[in-house]
């Protein structure tokens, strides 16, 4: 439509143009060093026309070639991105092999072959070809070297799909060397050191963790509580267990898993009396089963008024089996039998575990009672086996 109008304004401007000059054609005196050249109007027009032709024909000469390439250009790009897509469409129906040899040739053809380098490795590590994957990744860093992170994010991945902790650590600390507190890479290099259970290494960076947005705060909380309880369980002296204990944050110190680490550290350090006084307040203003179980555990130097307490506590807690078992510890601990006995007897008529069924099987077997001693100890180890256990023979005595 555009170029109809423009024609037909050419053709008008030109009829009323030829309609003067042929009345009139006129003349044209040009001089030149010297030299003149005289011409009518209509043939210094027609020069400059075939000129600007002229110029209009070189100038597309010239520009020939690049327009050329770029055509070619296009043509080479949408093929490369229609296999792209073919490979793509295989690796998802699971045609990995074909996928992969498909992303593979895109990638030599793209302008941008960084995708399909990183597809293609993830194809090839889908199918347990890990050389052939760090190959394509190869590649692609060889290719795009302004994509380092992104090629050893997906490198460090797969490794840990395969369980290639000491690969992917690798990968990871020459990723923090050249873009450190990388979001992506911390969170990466946090589940790392909890699978290869390097507390120590973990508890440095939980702080910047702490910003990381990729983590959950229930993930965060929970590696917290894992380093502070390793901490607990290693402090080699009561003076070292006092300054990782300052060192836990208010908040935490209600957990459950550090106090019992922290009571067992001083338990450990043979702080017995101040275990029992600090695990007795604890207790009072929260109840919680596993403290109370080591409650029975605390070596106080009183065991009679560690009894008493512990008894005093049936009173509010006459269900508690945790208590009961406690109760029998520190019995076992005065030597008072019967007594023993029968808490044992009830905790494992309510809730029978290894742990009863050990402390009820050594006081049998202290009272003089072998085979009962004996059945005890394969009920409780039935419980933890894989398979039912035989009975156990019991041996006569001649």
């Amino acid at each position: 439509m555009k170029f109809g109008i423009i024609v037909v304004v050419v053709l008008f401007i030109s009829a009323f143009g030829a309609h003067f000059l042929l009345a009139d054609p006129g003349s044209v005196l040009i001089e030149f060093q010297g030299t003149y050249y005289q011409m009518t109007v209509p043939v210094l027009v027609g020069m400059v026309v075939a000129l600007l032709i002229a110029i209009w024909v070189v100038r597309k000469i010239i520009v020939a070639p690049r327009r050329l390439g770029e055509a070619a250009g296009r043509i080479r790009s949408a093929r490369s991105g229609q296999k792209m897509t073919k490979g793509m469409i295989a690796v998802a129906e699971g045609n990995l092999a074909r996928g992969e040899k498909m992303l593979g040739r895109a990638a030599r053809t793209s302008d941008s072959p960084l995708f399909n380098y990183l597809q293609a490795a993830r194809a090839a590590h889908l199918q347990g070809r890990d050389e052939r994957r760090d190959e394509w990744l190869r590649l692609a860093f060889q290719e795009t070297p302004e994509a380092a992170n992104a090629v050893l994010l997906t490198q460090a991945e797969f490794q840990l799909d395969r369980d290639q902790y000491e690969q992917a650590l690798a990968t990871l600390r020459r990723l923090e060397e050249d873009s450190k507190n990388h979001v992506h890479a911390l969170a990466l290099m946090g589940r790392l050191y909890f699978k290869l259970e390097d507390w120590t290494a973990l508890g440095e960076i939980l702080p910047r963790l702490r910003k990381n947005t990729q983590i959950k705060p229930e993930v965060l909380d929970r590696w917290t509580v894992r380093v502070h309880k390793e901490a607990l369980d290693s402090a080699a002296d009561a003076e070292t267990l006092d300054v990782t204990w300052k060192g836990i944050t208010r908040s935490l110190k209600t957990d459950t898993t550090l106090l019992e680490a922290y009571y067992r550290g001083l338990m450990r350090a043979g702080l017995h009396d101040r275990a029992e006084k600090e695990l007795a307040t604890s207790l009072k203003s929260n109840w919680r089963g596993p403290l109370v179980r080591l409650f029975g555990l605390v070596e106080a130097t009183d065991t009679t008024k560690q009894l008493k307490r512990a008894e005093g506590w049936l009173k509010n807690h006459g269900e508690d089996p945790d208590l009961l078992l406690a109760a029998a510890r520190l019995c076992l601990r005065n030597e008072l039998w019967g007594k023993a006995r029968s808490y044992l007897e009830t905790v494992i008529s309510m809730r029978p575990t290894p742990e009863a069924y050990q402390e009820y099987g050594a006081l049998l077997a202290q009272m003089g009672e072998a085979n009962a001693a004996a059945d005890a100890y394969r009920d409780g180890l039935g419980m933890v086996a894989a398979k039912p256990l035989p009975a156990i023979p019991h041996i006569d005595k001649e």
